[in-house]
């Protein structure tokens, strides 16, 4: 009797689990929504400036003059409407309260900011997911530059010079797609660049007003860095099957590649799992 039983209690328990249990369903987009924001910098100089954006269209370019941040927001989910919390010297704009709590149906998703950042000194972070960014940071005035994303396609430039001194600029990317040009303009004395699977082209163009290194690491991916002929430019390979494909004019003496040049120098140390390098001008 007890061998009986005990089955029965199983298949009614399961039953009764199953009947309380509900697949959440895809949130529905609703209208187009856009929204004007506007920040003010703060008035004791340096604002830490976070934006926290999930997935969709990230723009941002100079432009705010003496504000902190402005521009136009667009989305059709109530979820991500940004929300802006300031705490003293610190600004973070985030997607909502942490952006949409299930996926919506492929291809009704609209989530884009376009901002203009302002004059005043900055210290910025980008904490980003699945997205495509674009970013012009030529002449603003960056004490430091963060950026984390998920799988992105990110186009990051310095057309003009950082007029700071940047301490540190530090991008960590999953598999994705990333080109930043102008790197020289961004004044930084020490940049690490973390990613995994994916095309990465970091070109170092532009005025290297000072001595810099750069740490690489990355998994199995194809790089491109462009440094200009002008440059004096030491780079260390390290790590697995690493193909090294080094314009005319470098030096190669086993994993080190040097070339000579006036001014500053730009240190890179690369370690990868398996990578394929192309060093160009």
């Amino acid at each position: 009797m007890k061998r009986t039983i005990v089955p029965i209690l199983i298949v009614a328990f399961l039953v009764t689990t199953a009947c309380g249990f509900t697949i959440p369903r895809a949130p529905t987009p609703g209208p187009q929504v856009t929204e004007r924001v506007e920040v003010s910098a703060s008035p004791s100089g340096e604002t830490r400036l976070t934006l926290a954006f999930g997935a969709g269209d990230l723009n941002l370019s100079p432009g705010a003059g003496d504000l902190l941040v402005e521009g136009m927001t667009t989305y059709n989910y109530g979820s991500l409407k940004p929300v802006i919390t300031i705490d003293g010297d610190a600004v973070r704009i985030q997607t909502g309260d942490g952006g949409l709590k299930s996926l919506p149906g492929v291809g009704t998703l609209v989530n884009r900011w376009d901002l203009q950042l302002g004059s005043s000194p900055l210290d910025l972070t980008i904490e980003a997911g699945a997205y495509d960014g674009k970013f012009e940071f030529g002449g603003l005035a960056l004490t430091g530059l963060t950026v984390k994303d998920g799988a992105a396609n990110v186009e990051l430039a310095f057309s003009a010079p950082n007029p700071l001194a940047m301490s540190i600029l530090r991008y960590e990317t999953g598999a994705s797609s990333v080109t930043m040009s102008g790197l020289a303009n961004a004044n930084f004395g020490t940049m690490i660049f973390k990613s995994g699977a994916g095309d990465y082209t970091l070109d170092f163009s532009g005025l290297l007003q000072r001595d810099a290194v750069v740490t690489i690491e990355s998994g199995l991916s194809n790089i491109i860095l462009v440094i200009p002929a002008n440059v004096n430019a030491m780079i260390t390979t390290e790590g697995g099957v690493t193909n090294v494909h080094a314009a005319p004019g470098w030096t190669q003496n086993g994993n080190l590649y040097t070339q000579t040049g006036e001014g500053p120098t730009l240190t890179i140390l690369i370690k990868t799992g398996a990578a394929d390098i192309t060093i160009s001008r």
